[in-house]
């Protein structure tokens, strides 16, 4: 193709606005939305061209994450590191949902905006389906996430799509693989090869990605109409307006701690975004997030392990909704709460929030398993709140994306490995070299979603490394090359 340049040569073209795949999701979602306002019966039945999409995209998330995790841990030569850097992930997780939690805790006691609802909990009619997920939530245990990592089987994971128990069966397989040496070179080498294998299929499903948001948007809002957002408007705006706070207040700073900035970073994950507001969840975005980190300068292993575990653990945007949403139902009911009593709540929340993690409607799950285990707020109070969860979902998985971003720039530089200048640069949109760990994946034909991962040099061919060269291109190994001393020719 006479776009796509190797390196030392001219840049790629960039792509024009209208082949862009971001600007197609985006006409898409506009488009869904009238649908489902003007035809609602047609928006509607359109809830399986979404879901369709969805799933397909699912499909690719769990082979992506355990490619990458088994790929990063068996790439490393000291193992403690791979461990230093899950024990800085999960201690920032933890303060990050907390800093989410007082945000939230915050804002709702200074508008208050359950007062006069006045709502009588024993008179509140439950549906069906909120029936099943309060039931669900009672008979959790805090502790059931550790015990849940554990799979029945090797399959199983893959299958259901349980990220956590699928990062734990990568983790324990690259550490046997890069324990085995010589040995173990071919079968990484394979790794590597099916990763790529993996991102090419991903290229082909992401060309969907605009008829996948149409079909989602137009079923959301033919579903569930307007009257919802009138009715309930002034707390989806609480929500919306606490979760941007959140993200330039608190992530923005720790951009500017990083000397990055957080403005630069949204625009440069906006593909990711339009994906999150059109299927409205950041699952999909996973394997784009976790590409661009990695080209942005980050290292493998580190993206292949706090990625997927922030997607589990490190949910800013469910953490603000939790905690709002908890204490508008306590106000709705007229169950007054002490300041001792609200951090108890949060405390409680830090524990059930994860028992819900990756768990089909998680967050009324983890809802009413906090309001349970406190039992001063009537669990039934999640009516209340129930049929505007839609509208809000956007809002979560936005949030949630952008917060694991950050996360992940953040751990790079306490490991001591971000190169902020290179991350800037590409934040900036410059045309970077390719990292010395992306395998090049050469284009057989140009596509809006193509050239978008061209941009970013994903699928720029770059010099001919040591191993496809011959003998005499033995040279010394990069001190960028992440891949082990063992993997040579066996």
């Amino acid at each position: 193709m006479d776009h796509i340049t190797t390196a030392g040569t001219a840049p790629a073209r960039k792509t024009r606005w209208y082949r862009q795949l971001y600007f197609w999701v985006l006409t898409a979602i506009v488009v869904g939305i009238l649908v489902g306002w003007l035809a609602p019966s047609t928006g509607v039945a359109m809830e399986p061209i979404g879901t369709t999409f969805v799933n397909a995209m699912k499909m690719l998330i769990g082979p992506i994450v355990f490619l990458t995790i088994v790929g990063g841990i068996a790439s490393v030569a000291d193992l403690k590191k791979v461990g230093m850097t899950g024990l800085k992930a999960l201690t920032y997780f933890q303060i990050g949902t907390i800093c989410a939690m007082t945000f939230g805790l915050v804002a709702i006691n200074i508008f208050r905006l359950g007062e006069g609802v006045n709502a009588d909990a024993s008179k509140i009619e439950t549906s069906e389906s909120a029936a099943k997920l309060i039931d669900a939530g009672q008979n959790q245990q805090w502790w059931e996430f550790l015990t849940h990592i554990i799979p029945k089987s090797i399959v199983g994971p893959f299958v259901e799509g349980d990220i956590l128990q699928i990062i734990f069966i990568a983790v324990v397989f690259g550490i046997a693989l890069n324990a085995m040496g010589k040995v173990g070179a071919p079968v990484l080498d394979g790794v590597q090869r099916l990763t790529g294998v993996m991102f090419k299929i991903l290229s082909f499903i992401m060309k969907a990605a605009p008829i996948g948001a149409f079909g989602a948007m137009a079923y959301a809002v033919g579903k569930f109409g307007v009257s919802s957002l009138t009715s309930m408007g002034g707390l989806i705006a609480l929500f919306y307006i606490t979760s941007i706070l959140f993200v330039v207040i608190v992530l923005g700073s720790i951009m500017a701690f990083l000397k990055l900035n957080i403005f630069k970073m949204l625009k440069h994950f906006k593909e990711e975004y339009m994906l999150i507001l059109g299927t409205s969840t950041a699952e999909p975005a996973l394997p784009g997030l976790m590409r661009k980190l990695e080209h942005a300068g980050v290292k493998k292993e580190t993206v292949g392990l706090v990625v997927p575990t922030g997607y589990s653990f490190n949910l800013d945007g469910a953490a603000i909704y939790l905690s709002l949403a908890a204490l508008y139902i306590a106000q709705a009911t007229n169950t007054d709460l002490t300041i001792g009593q609200q951090l108890g709540l949060l405390a409680v929340m830090l524990l059930t929030s994860k028992g819900a993690a990756g768990v089909a409607g998680g967050g009324f799950i983890a809802l009413t398993a906090t309001l349970t285990t406190i039992g001063t707020i009537p669990a039934a109070g999640i009516m209340l709140i129930f049929g505007i969860d839609k509208f809000m979902s956007e809002c979560r998985a936005l949030v949630n994306f952008t917060g694991n971003a950050v996360a992940t720039l953040f751990i790079a530089w306490w490991d001591r490995t971000l190169d902020a200048d290179r991350v800037r640069r590409v934040f900036n949109g410059e045309t970077v070299e390719p990292m010395p760990s992306e395998d090049p994946v050469h284009l057989d034909e140009a596509t809006d979603i193509d050239d978008d991962l061209a941009e970013y040099g994903h699928h720029a061919p770059k010099e001919t490394s040591a191993r496809h060269a011959g003998p005499s291109a033995d040279a010394t190994p990069s001190t960028n090359d992440r891949r082990p001393a063992y993997s040579e020719t066996v």
